[in-house]
């Protein structure tokens, strides 16, 4: 199945207003619209249970709406909802080695980094008291649990690399995330056993930055 259905299901769900969740969403908010489209940020089909969900980018803000969508025996919406902003990635801090040389420890592709010395900013007038490199492989709207295993999936083509840095440097997985404050229970963020095993065998901590955005449910 092509993601076209789903997409326009999905669209039609945002136009009509069908669930009373939908409405009360878009009664505080807007999704980003192009070409006079809301615009998709992702459709998501990777789920066991053949299930997709389709992320929108809600004006002004970080977090996403999305909706659920079943696929068999056709396609229809499940249930509405927001999903937060995820963003997790390998941090690897140093205030001995250059951004280039914790790059060299590792196979890894580095997606983020500057150098001891460097400006904060273009415009700052700060400068970094330590270099940074980060390996963020999966930066698409996605829910925490599956960011994280995709993640780990990635550190782990590289072992001997990843020893280095936690070795030699001050690595740690990061998680930033932006939840809707809707009606002020935001909920949290769940790591499984594997998940657990899986980072104590690269010898891996995890850390949280959280923050709220948006509008209040009426």
């Amino acid at each position: 199945m092509t993601d076209t259905l789903i997409i326009q299901k999905a669209i039609e769900e945002i136009e009509t207003k069908t669930f009373g969740v939908t409405e009360q969403l878009l009664d505080i908010h807007q999704v980003v619209y192009e070409n006079d489209q809301p615009r998709v940020a992702r459709v998501d089909t990777e789920k066991e249970d053949g299930s997709a969900i389709v992320y929108f980018p809600v004006k002004d803000e970080k977090f996403y709406l999305v909706i659920y969508l079943d696929t068999k025996p056709q396609v229809s919406v499940r249930s509405i909802g927001t999903e937060n902003y995820n963003s997790v990635y390998l941090g690897v801090c140093s205030e001995m080695f250059s951004m280039q040389e914790l790059t060299e420890m590792t196979k890894l592709k580095v997606t983020e980094g500057h150098c001891k010395g460097d400006k904060r900013g273009k415009n700052g007038s700060t400068y970094w008291k330590y270099s940074k490199v980060c390996f963020e492989p999966n930066p698409e709207p996605d829910e925490f649990e599956d960011k994280l295993k995709k993640l780990l999936d990635v550190l782990e083509t590289d072992k001997e690399g990843i020893k280095q840095l936690v070795e030699k440097a001050d690595a740690c997985i990061q998680v930033a995330q932006v939840f809707h404050i809707g009606n002020t229970m935001i909920g949290g963020s769940f790591i499984d056993n594997e998940s657990i095993k899986r980072m104590a065998n690269l010898n891996l901590s995890i850390d949280f930055d959280l923050s709220v955005g948006g509008n209040l449910y009426k």
